[in-house]
């Protein structure tokens, strides 16, 4: 363990004094808001925040948490599901003021500093031409969703984002900056794909860009029973490539623009994105509209599925939201009515004002990456799952956790414990293995061992060192 030499102020003091960003404390103006992640239920108090303006300013934070030995958080979006984007009396990173991008439209690449969020990224190469797939949200930070996996809109026609990342700049545990790709440090390369935040600190991605005819995506709202989920999800395995969707069977939120008779009705609340020529596209999708007439209805109950702009696929967001939830992710490798009839069963029976079986297949460009490729290493299932439900105080929690829990038992097959590491909570060790199957959790172990031997990268879905 490290002996710290100085107290906590001193070592502030010294760095203020030679920081290109800026340091936010308690009592500051922006403290309050500077410390509030997206999801409600995590109030931590940092003793200071360090908004960084350059990697050097990176280094220097994580040398300062190093050698005062305090806990380190690292935040981009600030969307951690269990909150290690903050800490509670250590030292938060943040990375919001990173926004610098570099594109190369001859080589279709860019460089893009880990500040930027998903939808500010994806909108400035839209500009120029490209597409880039990240996940379903446009404030996610590209930073957390990169070093987790990446599964979005884009899944089967490109591969997860972690497939479009050339190389990257990352500053260790010793406080030294890394340009790493393929052919230098493949290791660390290999980690960071996948591995989340166990390895150090990304202040810049490299992404290989893609160029796609049009886009025809948005929002599908369809009856849901088991028969028609079943329908859907088994189109969803036979669309092609171009095809990605995300299905949320879940009660019809109040739209305005939808008939009020299914406010609170359970639906299929669906987005769809096929990514390429506008004809093609809307023979692939027409089966799924197609799916209403199998809940007995004419046409679908919304249906905004038409030719956008990439970006488009973000649907807007209120920064002052922060939903309480509780969730389990699980992978399937079939669909059948079974599990369908499960699903609509404990979506019927549960009282909780939101609660939802998220469904994404996957295959496609995503399948076709090896195994052990990448850190991340489910390129071998089906379809992800996501079970989840909100809250209201702590009471109830319990209570909504426990309708997750059996709903996901119900569905999952026996001993298939595999998780996507971005969507785990605070679920302890054993699902944190469970998220790298196939060797990968003991390679990363044994990389942990080399790169962060005190680990000092822990507020993470951690990997403790070999």
């Amino acid at each position: 363990m490290t002996i710290a030499t100085r107290s906590i102020d001193e070592l502030l003091e010294d760095l203020r004094g030679r920081l290109a960003g800026r340091i936010i404390e308690p009592g500051d103006a922006d403290y309050e808001a500077a410390r509030t992640v997206m999801y409600g239920g995590i109030d931590r108090h940092p003793r200071a925040i360090v908004r960084v303006a350059s990697d050097a300013d990176v280094q220097a934070v994580v040398n300062l948490a190093r050698e005062a030995n305090i806990e380190l958080a690292v935040r981009g979006g600030g969307h951690s599901v269990k909150g290690d984007c903050s800490t509670e009396g250590g030292i938060g990173l943040d990375l919001h003021d990173r926004k610098r991008i570099d594109l190369d439209p001859t080589a279709k690449t860019v460089w893009a500093e880990t500040g930027l969020t998903a939808e500010e990224l994806c909108t400035a190469v839209a500009e120029h031409g490209f597409v880039l797939g990240f996940g379903d949200t446009g404030s996610v930070g590209i930073g957390g969703i990169t070093l987790g996996g990446g599964v979005g809109y884009l899944v089967r026609k490109l591969g997860l984002t972690i497939d479009s990342l050339l190389a990257a700049d990352v500053v260790t545990a010793d406080g030294q900056l890394h340009r790493i790709d393929p052919d230098h440090e493949p290791d660390l390369f290999w980690a960071i794909r996948g591995g989340g935040g166990n390895f150090g600190v990304a202040t810049r991605f490299q992404y290989r860009l893609a160029v796609v005819p049009s886009v025809v995506g948005g929002m599908l709202v369809l009856p849901a029973t088991a028969e028609t989920v079943e329908r859907y999800m088994a189109l969803s395995e036979a669309a092609p490539e171009e095809l990605s969707s995300i299905a949320n069977v879940m009660p019809c939120p109040p739209f305005p623009f939808a008939d009020e008779h299914w406010h609170g009705k359970i639906v299929i609340f669906a987005f769809m994105c096929f990514a390429g020529d506008v004809a093609a596209g809307a023979a692939a999708l027409a089966p799924f509209r197609d799916v209403a007439q199998l809940g007995g209805l004419d046409a679908p109950i919304v249906d905004q599925v038409h030719p956008i702009a990439y970006p488009e696929m973000y649907a807007p967001e209120d920064p002052d939201y922060h939903p309480t939830a509780v969730a389990l992710n699980l992978f399937l490798d079939r669909f059948d009515r079974a599990i369908a009839e499960a699903i609509m069963d404990r979506l019927e029976r549960s009282d909780a004002s939101v609660r939802v079986a998220q469904l994404r297949v996957l295959g496609g460009a995503a399948a076709r990456v090896p195994i052990d490729a990448t850190a991340y290493a489910h390129r071998d299932r089906a379809i992800m799952v996501n079970i989840a439900s909100f809250y209201e105080g702590e009471e109830d929690r319990a209570r909504r956790l426990a309708w997750v829990e059996e709903l996901t038992g119900a569905i999952r097959r026996s001993g298939d414990e595999a998780a996507y590491v971005n969507f785990i909570a605070d679920e302890g060790p054993a699902r944190v293995r469970a998220a790298y199957p196939h060797g990968a959790y003991e390679r990363l172990a044994e990389i942990k061992r080399r790169y962060d031997p005190t680990n000092l990268f822990r507020l993470n879905q951690n990997i403790p060192p070999a």
